[in-house]
């Protein structure tokens, strides 16, 4: 589908690059021709100059065509990168292009860092084919928390209607308004909220009064009445605004904050104001839209102009002068002000429908380019904490890299204890099953045959290190991520919990009775997950679990000098390890185990 729409923008794209030398060279002719006629009628005299209306019509008429040519070549080209970037997506080269989300990484959420969930390479990097601010705090915000199950249903539903409007993300992607960081709508959303501080009746009748006078004594100073008139008129401008001139710059900068973005903005909502839905979700976001008088992206426009004019006013050095002897801000700044009181109290609702059909469109574009990802069975919490998982692989690998493998967690069966040698597979499980999550309680489809799960906050302890600036050792990090992890269980809903390598920096014996209390804390509180290890006697807790626990494990196969992994999980403790072998691989001189010399 994406290669034959590409093929068809590619055609486009050079019949309209043909149109563009075409339009060039027209209208460089027709310069000439009117060169030569204006010489003839002007100079030579030998033609009447009525002669030259017909190459400047012409030129005219080329240039706009030219123009409009000009921007369906624009359109044509960035619909081909927009093709070209999706079909990379569907070749697993996309790491690195587009938006990141690192604004929104935190190194204390219980997840994100952990799970790639934000910065290159990530689930959001991956996903994120929004153009607002807005879009990108909702999206961000989905797949930072998991929501209710009503929630997640009712965004499966639209984006299952969303995931074939091709069209519909074509035309978002192509908003020709620029977008930068530093544009944040939310800004827009902050003043609405502000009380509107609209300039007073006298005020404004004051300066239309100095306006006129000031336009009036211009003229009979232009025409021989004397210049005193005038800049007495001009003086009394100056009192007048000297008096309110504080007030109207507060007021410009603090509209000017608010218009971060309105470009995109409008042009988003003049595209949602054309499309109607008919899940009931996305209706109710859409009806948002609809309005008795001018619709939401006229008076978003509007706003735009007028603070765009309210700028002019204060800083072109041409405008300015002549603005300000006519009283224009006084009466532009009561215009700003009069739209927040009217308008702005319908903000928030038209910037939360913007926001959630952006960060819906997202997840239907990665649910259109993964079809084989289902979405996932949402179960009621009632019956306890599940997740029931069938051929699970991680999202962000490519799918002949991405091994898939089955696992359950139930009140039956709440710790799975993870062993296996290095390299082998122990913590992308963790994170295979943690981002399905999260993929799973934001909404979308999920990397895997079928999941089914009930509600779970997620929590993981798997890029744990110590801190130089702040004076922490690698096991107080450990411990204290461990404590934020134990906090989050106990609630509702459930904790899954992720551990890799519970406990590393300090001894075995520390280790394994801490780690034993930690987990069997976590099953008491009602929680359910995995646990990685290297510490094989780690592996004994399972048997304190009464078997509501199991072993699982992954294993390596040394050929011809090589280590092969095959990804596998299977039953029990892994019954051997390969640091040894790996560091001989690599060129350091290690001795023997001394079991496998006994056994020799």
């Amino acid at each position: 589908m994406y290669q034959q729409r590409r093929e068809s923008h590619v055609e486009a794209r050079t019949e309209l690059e043909a149109a563009d030398g075409r339009f060039a060279t027209s209208r460089g002719f027709t310069f000439l021709v009117g060169l030569a006629l204006g010489w003839f009628a002007l100079i030579d005299g030998s033609l009447a100059p009525v002669w030259l209306l017909a190459p400047l019509g012409i030129f005219v008429g080329l240039f706009i065509g030219h123009a409009r040519s000009a921007r369906r070549l624009d359109r044509a080209r960035k619909a081909v990168a927009w093709y070209d970037r999706s079909l990379d997506r569907l070749d697993h080269r996309w790491d690195g292009v587009g938006v990141s989300g690192q604004r929104y990484a935190d190194d204390d959420h219980p997840y994100a860092n952990d799970l790639d969930i934000f910065g290159d390479g990530s689930l959001f990097q991956l996903i994120c084919g929004v153009r607002t601010r807005l879009g990108e705090d909702t999206l961000a915000d989905w797949l930072s928390c998991g929501s209710d199950l009503e929630t997640v249903r009712q965004r499966q539903r639209s984006i299952g209607e969303l995931r074939g409007l091709i069209d519909f993300r074509e035309d978002l992607a192509l908003l020709d308004a620029e977008v930068h960081d530093e544009f944040n709508q939310n800004q827009l959303r902050k003043w609405v909220t502000a009380e509107p501080r609209r300039i007073g009746r006298n005020r404004r009748i004051a300066a239309t009064v100095l306006g006129a006078a000031a336009a009036a004594t211009l003229v009979g100073w232009v025409i021989g009445f004397g210049l005193a008139p005038f800049l007495i008129v001009v003086l009394f401008e100056i009192l007048f605004f000297a008096t309110m001139m504080r007030e109207i710059r507060h007021i410009a900068a603090e509209a000017d904050d608010a218009g971060s973005g309105l470009s995109i903005l409008t042009q988003v909502l003049e595209l949602l104001e054309r499309h109607e839905f008919t899940t009931p979700s996305l209706a109710a976001l859409r009806s948002a839209l609809n309005t008795d008088g001018r619709p939401p992206s006229w008076q978003i426009r509007r706003l735009r102009n007028l603070i765009q004019k309210l700028n002019n006013c204060l800083q072109n050095q041409f405008f300015g002068p002549i603005a300000f002897l006519l009283g224009v801000p006084v009466h532009v700044v009561d215009r700003v002000e009069q739209w927040r009181e009217h308008i702005g109290p319908h903000i928030p609702e038209w910037l939360e429908a913007v926001a959630q059909i952006e960060a819906l469109s997202s997840l239907a574009g990665y649910a259109f380019e993964h079809p084989d990802d289902p979405f996932p069975e949402l179960i009621d919490e009632s019956a306890g904490p599940c997740i029931e998982a069938t051929e699970i692989g991680h999202p962000l690998l490519a799918s002949d890299k991405s091994i898939r493998n089955d696992l359950q967690l139930d009140p039956q069966r709440r710790l799975l204890m993870v062993s296996g040698s290095n390299m082998s597979g122990k913590s992308t499980l963790l994170r295979t099953i943690g981002i399905n999550a999260v993929l799973a309680l934001c909404g979308a489809p999920v990397r895997a045959k079928s999941l089914k799960l009930s509600p779970l906050v997620v929590g993981t302890a798997m890029r744990v290190s110590d801190s130089l600036q702040q004076g922490e050792s690698l096991f107080y990090s450990v411990i204290s991520r461990m404590k934020s992890i134990v906090e989050l269980s106990g609630q509702s809903p459930p904790l899954l919990f992720l551990l890799d390598e519970i406990l590393q920096g300090t001894n075995s014996h520390d280790r394994r009775v801490g780690a034993e209390g930690i987990i069997h804390q976590l099953a008491q509180r009602g929680a359910i997950g995995l646990v990685t290890t290297h510490d094989l006697a780690l592996t004994a807790i399972v048997d304190s679990f009464d078997g509501q626990a199991d072993n699982i494990h992954f294993e390596d196969h040394l050929v011809n000098g090589r280590m092969y992994f095959d990804y596998r999980i299977r039953p029990g403790v892994v019954e051997k390890s390969n640091a040894l072998e790996l560091m001989r691989m690599i060129g350091l001189e290690v001795g023997d185990d001394p079991a496998d010399t006994e056994a020799r």
